[in-house]
């Protein structure tokens, strides 16, 4: 089953974003306060929505992903943040159900299009999004502001 989030799912949320950051060896990046996640999910402002998988009443998996806007196609997208599923139900379903509700929306939201990024060396899920149609944007590069460099250009 898939569904969106509540208020109340933001602890089970933060965990599995931690687990997700432990997947992809990344926990140390990991800064975020689940009050700061609760006020951006679901506060006057949400910045992000979130689906959520279950099995068996048990959440396994979410799917975290906001809105973007094509210039050249003049229309919304989405962007897939992140994406996990707990190692002991992968295989089952859980990831293609989550971007299958995920592509629902967007249709429903008139979106041109979904899009988000992989690690490099995620070779299983890199293989999983191909199978399901997804093409690699070979010719871009993620550049990124954080931090020091943020607060520099802001200056």
């Amino acid at each position: 089953m898939i569904r969106p989030a509540t208020p109340a799912d933001v602890p089970t949320i933060a965990r599995l974003i931690r687990a997700l950051a432990e997947y992809e060896k990344l926990a140390h990046a990991v800064t975020f306060a689940d009050a700061d996640l609760h006020a951006h999910l679901f506060g006057p402002r949400p910045y992000a929505e979130v689906l959520l998988a279950e099995d068996a009443g048990a959440v396994v998996g979410f799917a975290l992903f906001f809105h973007n806007y094509s210039t050249f196609r003049g229309k919304p997208g989405i962007y897939l943040e992140d994406l996990f599923v707990v190692p002991e139900v992968r295989g089952k379903g859980h990831g293609k159900a989550l971007l299958v509700e995920l592509a629902r929306l967007a249709v429903a939201r008139d979106c041109a299009r979904v899009e988000w990024s992989v690690l490099n060396w995620n070779a299983p899920s890199i293989a999983f999004y191909k199978s399901l149609g997804a093409q690699p944007m070979d010719e871009w590069t993620v550049y990124r502001l954080t931090d020091e460099a943020l607060r520099k250009l802001a200056e």
